[in-house]
């Protein structure tokens, strides 16, 4: 069978009611996104009251930023596994509740063991959205615009960090001298966390977990409120029969098994390099410690404050950018234009902060440009793609489990960055730290180069035969589908 047999079988979308429906759906399961961004954009600004209200010190600032980061590599392999065994809906439900408890916790901590453990709840909440509502979204998506709307979820997550920027900013400036500040800011985040709540219980489950569990007329029933008629029949038929041959398959072939075959490893490798890559490009530097990385370009901590907006917004656009692109240019090309730009900022960024005066006048704004070039070429290229392309890459026997295997890895190292950051900036400095970054993501544009899969234009039923085949890889016999 062709890698895209199963698309060409499928009858065309017409527009319609169903159209509008799926817009709703992506846009209440995608506040999950918001709260992701919000949640780890928020210490960015709180950090600093927050420590002079708790009297936290240098190491006990690290322990808050990152136990968030820490929590969510949990949340992210837990939130796949709990998704394959009771739904993606239900799922995102538990997740907003975390969310709402996790925000309230945080803003009423009396200490610093409170505040840790609100912190980890965020993160467990946070880690399970990151797997959870990108396959959600997937599964509900036609294969033609499912990149756009699994993408939806990314703007959103960048939209969240802008907002908790721009709350930070506002806050910041209108109640910065009342100690309490701090409070305000994590508990802005549980209004979109009942929001999502609220939403998700009139939200409708993944068609093709339901398909998975047995209940093909409830599916079916979904997908009618989706996609046109004739469609949803027809998409209900090709789900069920790749569910059909995989259950063969695994009747003959035990999970011990599968963990041995070379296809298996393969895409679980390219998942994990995909995954933690883009936590090795730096980004998560510029949204936790902004602050101080722009006080050590030349900034007042005030103005430092209110600079952050500046890649705030470019995040927000590079992602618009990034949606309108991503039905238009392979995910390969997208993945080595990202890396070589990430890496040409970083290496101007190093150069400029090694043979710039810190007293020169213009060296801060020079620095914020490059960042906010940095941030837009990641926003752009990289940051919307990575999970777009994690929720398309494995086959749904092994998707929940693959997703969060990568997605831990790559929590693991955001949490490693988070931690390590402020001590790495102050033991080597501005310019060999970005140096070094400028170097991994060279060698990430070559790896991806190589080995990614392009998942563009496929269905995911194609791209499971395409995996499982081997035959969707860089150099493989059949590496384009033909419709």
């Amino acid at each position: 069978m062709s890698s895209s047999a199963s698309a060409r079988r499928l009858p065309p979308l017409t527009s319609g009611p169903h159209e509008k429906r799926l817009g709703l759906v992506a846009l209440v399961a995608t506040f999950g996104g918001l709260l992701f961004g919000y949640d780890t954009g928020v210490i960015n600004g709180a950090l600093l009251p927050l420590s002079e209200e708790l009297g936290l010190t240098a190491v006990t600032e690290g322990a808050v930023t990152s136990s968030l980061v820490f929590g969510a590599a949990a949340g992210a392999f837990l939130g796949g596994r709990i998704s394959d065994a009771v739904g993606r809906r239900t799922t995102i439900l538990g997740l907003a509740v975390l969310l709402i408890a996790g925000a309230l916790t945080c803003s009423a901590a009396p200490g610093l063991a409170v505040l840790l453990a609100g912190r980890i709840i965020l993160g467990l909440a946070v880690g399970g959205a990151s797997t959870v509502v990108p396959v959600f979204l997937a599964e509900m998506a036609p294969y033609e615009v499912r990149s756009s709307y699994s993408g939806r979820n990314e703007l959103m997550i960048v939209l969240g960090q802008l907002a908790a920027f721009a709350v930070n900013a506002a806050l910041g400036t209108a109640l910065g001298h009342l100690d309490w500040v701090w409070r305000v800011m994590l508990a802005v985040a549980a209004v979109p966390a009942i929001v999502l709540f609220l939403g998700m219980l009139r939200m409708p489950e993944s068609p093709r977990w339901l398909i998975s569990r047995g209940r093909d007329d409830d599916a079916v029933r979904v997908l009618e409120t989706i996609r046109p008629r004739e469609r949803a029949h027809a998409e209900a038929a090709d789900i069920r029969a790749t569910l059909e041959r995989e259950r063969a398959d695994a009747r003959r072939i035990t999970t011990r098994t599968v963990l041995r075959r070379p296809w298996f490893w393969r895409i679980l490798l390219v998942g994990i390099g995909v995954a933690s890559f883009q936590q090795l490009t730096g980004i998560n530097s510029v949204l936790y410690y902004g602050q101080i990385i722009l006080t050590e370009s030349g900034f007042g901590e005030q103005a430092a404050l209110v600079a952050n907006l500046g890649p705030g917004i470019i995040g927000v656009i590079g992602a618009f950018i990034a949606l309108w692109m991503m039905e238009k240019i392979s995910r390969r090309t997208t993945f080595v234009t990202g890396y070589t730009l990430v890496a040409v900022s970083h290496t101007l960024i190093a150069v400029f902060s090694s043979v710039l005066a810190e007293d020169n006048p213009a060296r801060p704004f020079i620095m914020l440009g490059l960042i906010v070039l940095f941030v837009g070429s990641m926003q752009t290229f990289l940051n919307v793609i990575t999970w777009v392309w994690l929720s398309e890459a494995f086959p749904l026997r092994v998707r929940a489990f693959g997703m969060g295997i990568s997605a831990l890895c790559g929590w693991l190292t955001n949490g490693l960055i988070a931690l390590t950051f402020p001590t790495l900036l102050s033991a080597v400095g501005l310019t060999t730290l970005f140096a070094g970054f400028a170097v991994i993501n060279a060698i990430a544009a070559i790896v991806l180069l190589k080995n990614l899969p392009d998942t563009r234009g496929r269905s995911l039923e194609d791209v499971a035969i395409g995996v499982v085949e081997q035959t969707i890889y860089p150099g493989s016999p059949v590496t384009q589908p033909t419709h």
